[in-house]
């Protein structure tokens, strides 16, 4: 048999259903002293995707992941739960490294050696929507900045990947970049919490990082982020974080806007990074969470923290 249980203390729920594509009858939860329960015989696969469909009193229906399996896979139409039985094993092939994504690279025209390299979380996003190829052009040809080159991280996955995910910050530390002599991490939101969760995974990874309203989520700031599918798992480094000792600190620069849902968990990240020898320059700016905002304090923070690391 396999059993599926959902907590409803309140009984705010009119009702579960499993929702699944194997055919399965009788796929209604029961309401008793353990909240919402099902069970039912094994189906006849080795793995089998689902999601809990929750009816609410107030009405309306809502489809989520399981909060109690934290095993998910993605589909054409978003993730799913997924159970593996013992006769599941995932293909060998999958071993074989892969890049996230995929990457493109920028670099001034009519400079070259070996130059510093600022590694883009959501680069593509960065580019287009903040100009950062143009800053950093400007800044090149202005002189001030220092000659560096940039290489703009396609998002894979992003929510997965950005979440605090050890394979993630393992595949980052594993590129060719590497080599690099001066490497800068920078990223905004989830892609800023990668960033620090990957420089603390591998410190030798970043000279430097610029995070921009990182999503350092904290159960006291950020409730309202519990549906988020990872929300655990990033709260669980946050608090590592917090609680911990940096192996190698780091230059690192931080905005936020002054008004957005980040503000608290960005101060309490700032702090806790300067106890642990992080030169943190934390900078709140009068903005919230937008690419404009972001775009906006590339000057003068990037500029201060590419010209310290560079020189």
């Amino acid at each position: 048999m396999i059993r599926f249980s959902l907590p409803d203390p309140a009984h705010r729920l009119a009702g579960v259903r499993l929702w699944q594509e194997l055919g399965l009858p009788s796929v209604d939860f029961m309401y008793g002293a353990a909240g919402w329960t099902l069970a039912i015989p094994r189906p006849p696969v080795h793995r089998m995707e689902y999601l809990l469909e929750l009816r609410h009193r107030a009405g309306g229906v809502e489809t989520i992941l399981d909060p109690s399996n934290p095993l998910r896979v993605r589909g054409v139409f978003g993730q799913k739960s997924v159970l593996e039985f013992p006769e599941y094993s995932p293909p060998a092939w999958l071993a074989f490294p892969a890049s996230s994504g995929g990457a493109s690279v920028w670099a001034p025209e009519g400079v070259g050696g070996d130059l510093p390299l600022l590694v883009v979380h959501d680069g593509p996003e960065y580019d287009d929507l903040a100009g950062l190829t143009r800053y950093l052009a400007a800044g090149v040809a202005g002189r001030w900045l220092p000659p560096l080159r940039a290489i703009l991280l396609h998002p894979g996955d992003r929510n997965a990947d950005y979440s605090a995910n050890p394979d993630y910050a393992d595949f980052l530390a594993a590129q060719p970049y590497r080599s690099a002599t001066v490497r800068i991490g920078m990223g905004t939101s989830l892609g800023a919490l990668a960033m620090l969760h990957a420089q603390w995974r591998h410190p030798d990874l970043f000279d430097a990082l610029f995070l921009q309203s990182g999503s350092f989520f904290q159960p006291r700031f950020d409730a309202h982020e519990r549906r988020f599918p990872y929300f655990e798992r990033i709260t669980r480094f946050v608090e590592e974080v917090h609680k911990g000792t940096a192996v190698r600190a780091v230059p690192t620069t931080m905005t936020c806007g002054g008004v957005e849902e980040n503000i608290h968990n960005n101060r309490a990240m700032a702090a806790s990074l300067r106890t642990q020898g992080y030169g943190v320059t934390f900078r709140e700016v009068p903005d919230a969470h937008n690419y404009t905002a972001w775009r906006d304090a590339f000057h003068p923070h990037l500029t201060r923290l590419l010209q310290d690391v560079c020189s």
